[in-house]
């Protein structure tokens, strides 16, 4: 078992592959936030959000699968880095003239830039949210904290710019983890190039909804 899991990450199918997996578990991950956050829309007072966060977070398991997310998102960062740099060093300016610019997009281009972005965006969004709610002990209802930090010009901006990010990553990443894991033929990619952008537009369209909402929430006031 040892052997095969060695064999398979040290190859640069094996690292891609670990990359696409882990990426597309990352993406049920957003699927099931974005059906979280979508409580946010249920009622007026939050209280349908705020039960759904009270629930989530007095079940134990929730610990175990906190530090499983984490696993995959340190597992899925480091693939990714280490195939890029794999890429870099096997194949350099030979790799880009192999490439023909059609081929090449903003979101391909950007990969790397906007992954460090996310990663950035993510602690942030801990530190809002997962350590602001631990020390605030007056009672505050997240679904407050969600629109107060949201309702902030400068809080809006961060999230913004922390969805197109994923937006923007997602373009080729929700497309070209498909052919990572190996799958594809001439008759399924076309499907499978929609479904990435159905999968790209569902949720990058879905999380930049939320800041815009208590923006606009806020500025009604």
């Amino acid at each position: 078992m040892t052997k095969l899991l060695s064999r398979l990450t040290g190859s640069s199918l094996g690292k891609k592959f670990v990359m696409g997996l882990t990426g597309l578990m990352l993406v049920g991950f957003l699927f099931v936030h974005l059906g979280g956050n979508g409580l946010l829309y249920a009622d007026r007072d939050g209280r349908a959000f705020d039960h759904y966060e009270q629930a989530m977070s007095a079940n134990p398991a929730i610990l175990l699968a906190e530090i499983g997310l984490a696993a995959l998102f340190a597992a899925h960062i480091v693939f990714a880095l280490r195939v890029t740099m794999a890429n870099h060093v096997a194949k350099g300016e030979g790799y880009r003239r192999a490439t023909p610019a059609r081929t090449r997009t903003l979101g391909s281009s950007t990969m790397i830039y906007t992954g460090l972005v996310l990663l950035g965006f993510l602690i942030v969004h801990i530190l809002d949210f997962r350590v602001g709610k631990l020390l605030r002990d007056d009672g505050y209802s997240m679904t407050a904290m969600v629109a107060e930090r949201l309702a902030s010009p400068v809080g809006a901006v961060v999230y913004l710019l922390g969805v197109s990010a994923l937006l923007l990553h997602l373009s080729h990443g929700a497309r070209s983890l498909f052919q990572s894991l190996g799958i594809g033929h001439p008759n399924l990619d076309p499907w499978l190039v929609r479904l990435g952008w159905t999968i790209t537009l569902v949720l990058g369209l879905g999380f930049l909804s939320f800041p815009i909402y208590f923006l606009v929430q806020g500025a009604a006031r």
